[in-house]
């Protein structure tokens, strides 16, 4: 007799899980959420919402960064992180979060793991004020090795159709502000993980003297969530335009919201990089190209301003004590960055 347990597949823990996450994600409810996790599909009403809502919805992932959750057997951080980074690509067009569902698969489905993942998740859906009303937990064995996962996530968010931020009011003269990352957020892991770790043979409890710190938690360090310093912004109607920084760095990002007939001027220079940027660069001796349209560089989101109302941005930044520099500005020319 061959069970299902005997190909590697544990219903018991299964279950064992999906309680916990069950109790996780009721923290995250709100009044508009109707039915509990654990049903065919999750259920979240739009009453009270304008009649010109529009939904705006986002999947992503976290990256090979999970290796070194993996690694440092760290799982909330990066948990944490697939939801700041799916709210800021919603936020960058004026939506604000609704609902969030993630997805987790496994070679081995190990409870404890599975809780302290779907906490991250949790958390940071509370912190954004977005409800998590379902998700998956697949155990593969045979596909995923036994101690590692894979993680994504789907995020739903509304705005007023006529408050659409989409570009289309960018205009050359308009000033480029960049607000301050955290560090590499969740993109360009396989190369900085080639170059450390692989050809440089850093070790991830290594203190680092140009971090100040451990690599294992400068490379953990947390995806900023900028929504909460954009939405009074985007209230205000000051942003013309907004990119976040993720795969493609800082090259390939902006010209995603950049209207005919505009371009991108970023002055190199004009902010400080952080050295985990620095480190990666000296030690694989990696072309600045590749580093610009890789990697953050520092700058997790660039705000397009008309000079008009810069001085308003830049007052609201200041008063959230928001690091953030002129970076740039737009000029005539097809969309695209150019770097000065």
């Amino acid at each position: 007799m061959t069970r299902y347990a005997d190909a590697g597949v544990t219903i018991d823990a299964a279950n064992r899980a999906k309680k916990q996450i069950k109790r996780l994600a009721r923290t995250t409810f709100n009044a508009r959420v109707l039915k509990d996790i654990g049903a065919f599909a999750g259920f979240f009403s739009l009453a009270g919402l304008p009649r010109d809502t529009v939904l705006v919805a986002s999947t992503d992932g976290v990256g090979t960064k999970l290796k070194i959750a993996f690694a440092m057997n760290r799982h909330a951080s990066v948990a944490a992180d697939l939801v700041r980074h799916s709210v800021n690509d919603i936020a960058v067009h004026g939506a604000t979060p609704l609902f969030f569902l993630d997805y987790l698969a496994t070679g081995r489905l190990r409870p404890e793991v599975v809780a302290e993942i779907v906490r991250g998740v949790a958390g940071a859906c509370r912190r954004a004020g977005c409800a998590l009303i379902g998700g998956e937990t697949a155990e593969m064995p045979g596909f995923y090795s036994e101690n590692e996962y894979d993680l994504a996530g789907t995020i739903v968010g509304w705005v007023r159709r006529r408050e659409i931020i989409s570009g289309k009011r960018i205009r050359p003269g308009d000033f480029a502000l960049g607000l301050a990352s955290a560090g590499l957020h969740t993109n360009g892991y396989a190369l900085a993980r080639k170059v450390l770790l692989e050809q440089a043979g850093l070790k991830l409890d290594e203190r680092i003297p140009e971090l100040g710190r451990a690599l294992g938690s400068e490379l953990l360090a947390p995806h900023r969530c900028y929504w909460p310093l954009l939405r009074p912004l985007i209230e205000s109607r000051w942003v013309k335009g907004m990119a976040h920084i993720t795969g493609g760095g800082l090259t390939e990002n902006p010209p995603r919201i950049l209207p005919p007939g505009c371009a991108l001027e970023i002055r190199l220079g004009s902010w400080p990089v952080p050295p985990i940027f620095r480190l990666i660069e000296s030690r694989g001796d990696v072309p600045r190209d590749d580093m610009l349209r890789t990697f953050n560089m520092g700058i997790g989101m660039i705000l397009l301003v008309a000079e008009s109302h810069l001085e308003e941005v830049g007052w609201r930044l200041s008063k959230s004590r928001e690091k953030f520099w002129i970076i740039g500005r737009v000029t005539r020319g097809r969309p695209g960055v150019k770097y000065v």
